[in-house]
């Protein structure tokens, strides 16, 4: 049975999401400029530029793809993606994106243990009630060889946030946190916290291994 994110994402409203944010990946580059004052692509090299180009990678909440083709632009090659709704995936299609991606939730990965070396997600565990946060966390730790890597909204502690007149729908958080407390075997490589060049709102990115 769907949570109420799921039902409400999967809806119309993930739809008119997916129609806003049809960008290539010059112009995330651009929104991302605009809000922190660096790119994504700045922030993918500081945080996994050293990594081997071969390595894969699983994005958790992908859209149609956009982060993905991010990464490729910096040489990644074997790149996968997971998307609840249908629709973002058959979109990515018609703008020539070639990255695999998969209709599936977050709840249950359809992967194999260790089946990828680093799994990330990008503002997509903000939209995840924190009383379900244990599952997915869980599960993307499960899949993942060795990293976890992610980018949300920051708060010390949970903070709901009214998103585009809904509640229940978004909520701010210490995200690397979390993933200690579910996942043990975690231990933080890099965390860095990014304020917005408009406001006082702050993101945090943050790269995870798991202990040898």
């Amino acid at each position: 049975m769907k949570n109420i994110q799921e039902e409400i994402w999967a809806s119309d409203f993930g739809r008119n999401y997916t129609d806003r944010n049809v960008m290539t990946a010059d112009e995330l580059d651009e929104l991302y400029r605009k809000r922190y004052g660096v790119t994504r692509t700045e922030l993918n090299k500081e945080f996994i530029g050293g990594m081997d180009r071969n390595i894969r990678i699983l994005e958790v909440g992908a859209n149609m793809g956009n982060q993905l083709v991010a990464l490729r632009k910096i040489g990644f090659k074997n790149l996968f993606g997971i998307e609840l709704q249908f629709y973002p995936i058959k979109k990515s299609k018609t703008f020539g994106s070639d990255i695999p991606l998969l209709q599936a939730s977050a709840f249950h990965l359809p992967f194999k243990d260790g089946a990828f070396d680093m799994i990330f997600t990008s503002t997509v565990l903000i939209h995840i009630a924190p009383e379900y946060l244990k599952v997915v966390m869980k599960e993307i730790c499960r899949c993942t060889k060795h990293y976890v890597c992610g980018l949300e909204y920051y708060n010390k502690k949970f903070k709901e946030i009214n998103y585009r007149g809904k509640d229940e729908l978004l909520w701010k958080g210490d995200y690397s946190k979390e993933y200690l407390k579910f996942c043990p075997d975690l231990q933080i490589v890099k965390e860095k916290k990014y304020k917005y060049l408009d406001s006082d709102e702050i993101d945090t990115m943050f790269l995870l291994v798991k202990r040898t």
